[in-house]
């Protein structure tokens, strides 16, 4: 690494002043790329949620079809309700596994999304004082040079601490309904199959 340094000159620091019409396109390409992050991260949280529905309404029905058939048999008896609730447990922990991952995989992409749009809020009002600027300094007009490079740069930005307490809160929505339903489902079992 020294050799390296040593057989080429080293960089001064010096500030640029870039064109105004660079700046302009720049500040508009950031703003485009993360326009189209945000919506491409709505369309996968989209899809997610669809995922997440349709797990829900197959265990749903899964459950009405093992309450179905426990309200209508005739051959079990309480000494069976064993079974219906070892069958119940396995597809609650199924289905609790299926949901967080897709949990998972919403919360990620909602993070991302928010990390996008509070960049494009960022460019956007970057872009909006550069104009203001332009405006005040030259009329709009002429090709001249505007700030430095470290003016327009924009850095990726991420929410605040408190932005995960939101993902707390829907995962114990979740796990609460699961274990809800996992009480009830035992303990209307236990009611059909002795009483």
């Amino acid at each position: 690494m020294a050799d390296y340094q040593t057989h080429h000159p080293q960089r001064q620091q010096h500030h640029q002043l870039i064109p105004k019409e660079t700046a302009l396109q720049a500040l508009n390409t950031i703003i485009q790329l993360h326009f189209e992050k945000t919506l491409e991260k709505k369309r996968a949280i989209d899809l997610q949620k669809k995922e997440l529905h349709r797990l829900f309404l197959l265990f749903f029905l899964f459950l009405g079809l093992v309450f179905m058939g426990q309200a209508q048999s005739t051959r079990l008896q309480c000494r069976h309700c064993w079974v219906p609730i070892i069958l119940l447990s396995l597809a609650h922990f199924v289905f609790y596994g299926s949901v967080a991952q897709t949990l998972r995989c919403i919360n990620g992409f909602k993070y991302q999304r928010r990390c996008h749009k509070l960049t494009l809020g960022l460019a956007t009002e970057k872009l909006r004082e550069m104009r203001t600027r332009m405006v005040s300094s030259n009329g709009g007009g002429g090709v001249g040079e505007f700030g430095e490079e470290g003016d327009f740069e924009i850095h990726y930005q991420e929410p605040p601490e408190c932005y995960f307490g939101k993902f707390k809160r829907n995962w114990a929505l979740h796990f609460g309904l699961l274990i809800f339903t996992y009480g009830f489902m035992v303990a209307s079992s236990v009611v059909v199959l002795c009483f």
